[in-house]
């Protein structure tokens, strides 16, 4: 196939195109290498692929890949958008780009509003454009907001986020469903589940855990540590997209209006959770990276955060049918794996 992969420098999408690229998909890689965090992660991901690059060059091949390409350029332009569709005529997207972290939005709105809903805009009107067999694009566990049953089921509502991260999420895909049931394009949203691993963001709780505990630094604990994540290891994230992928949503027949289900359509349109299927403690999660480095984290013990959920727990009963997909990697493999990579690439 030929794939783009739109924030193809970001943890995941680093990821996804490497697994793309190893089993010889021809991927163009599209990022705008922002400095929310330090370009200087994004441009290392892109190294490991086999890309010599700075923030300077607009295009690149890789020496490790034949098959990967990267291009610099940034979503909100509409015009490189569809030049860039026109030019590579691309048969899948996987759209990973994102302003991410819901605690960010509460100071910085305007980032989210444009780059998650008027960049994802530009993406559905690029393939409007220059049709493709299927979008694959990256919602997030933190729509399901409020909503306290457990687990979380991509056929409950997601009325009632706690975050404007949230919101543009549930914008997307409600913005999705509308492309596909107007122009037929093969659309499915997936939720992920707090994906944690090797060359993560250093705003992410895997991060800023691991620096605290190696260097002996406070580290902020929230609500003491009560709120319960599903944390989801890379690997397994990547193992269910490319799943997906190869198996684009058709029109559901039985779909009924009345009810309304979300996960699914009378349009080509479907909506999954990838998660681990167990949801943990934080302060569990905790003591797994302490049990990793050996020593006791000096904590600080902090109220619920504005924006925060009290749980996340993933329904994966619909991957499970339709993909046979099972995540793999537990809470103590996967933390153990990123421990490694940190001391690799931070410490040593």
């Amino acid at each position: 196939m030929k794939v783009i992969v739109t924030g193809g420098a970001g943890f995941i999408g680093m990821h996804v195109a490497r697994s793309l690229a190893g089993q010889c998909h021809e991927v163009i890689i599209l990022d705008n290498l922002n400095d929310y965090y330090s370009p200087r992660l994004k441009l290392d991901r892109l190294s490991e692929l086999g890309f010599n690059v700075n923030d300077k060059i607009a295009e690149s091949q890789s020496d490790k890949y034949p098959s990967l390409t990267f291009l610099k350029g940034d979503l909100l332009d509409k015009t490189w958008m569809l030049e860039t569709f026109k030019r590579f005529k691309p048969e899948v997207v996987i759209h990973l780009a994102a302003q991410a972290d819901a605690r960010y939005s509460l100071e910085h709105p305007d980032a989210y509003v444009q780059s998650n809903v008027v960049g994802f805009l530009h993406v559905l009107e690029a393939i409007r454009h220059h049709p493709v067999k299927h979008l694959v694009f990256a919602s997030s566990s933190s729509v399901y907001g409020l909503n306290a049953k457990m687990p979380n089921s991509p056929h409950d509502g997601v009325s009632h986020p706690v975050s404007l991260y949230a919101a543009t999420k549930i914008a997307d895909e409600v913005m999705a469903h509308a492309y596909s049931h107007l122009f037929g394009i093969s659309c499915t949203g997936l939720r992920l589940f707090t994906v944690y691993g090797p060359w993560g963001r250093p705003d992410m709780s895997p991060y800023l855990f691991a620096d605290a505990i190696s260097s002996n630094k406070p580290l902020k604990v929230y609500n003491r540590g009560k709120m319960r994540r599903d944390f989801t290891y890379i690997d397994d994230v990547v193992e269910g997209i490319l799943l997906v992928v190869n198996r684009p949503p058709q029109s559901n027949p039985l779909w009924d209006q009345v009810k309304a289900d979300g996960a699914t359509s009378s349009a080509p349109f479907a909506i999954y959770n990838i998660g681990n299927t167990h949801s943990i403690e934080l302060i569990d999660y905790i003591k797994a990276f302490e049990a990793a480095f050996g020593r006791e984290a000096n904590k600080e013990y902090l109220p619920l955060q504005p924006g925060d959920v009290l749980e996340t727990f993933s329904d994966m009963e619909d991957m499970k049918r339709d993909f046979g997909f099972v995540p793999r990697v537990n809470i103590n493999e996967g933390v153990s794996r990123y421990v490694a990579w940190f001391r690799d690439y931070y410490m040593s």
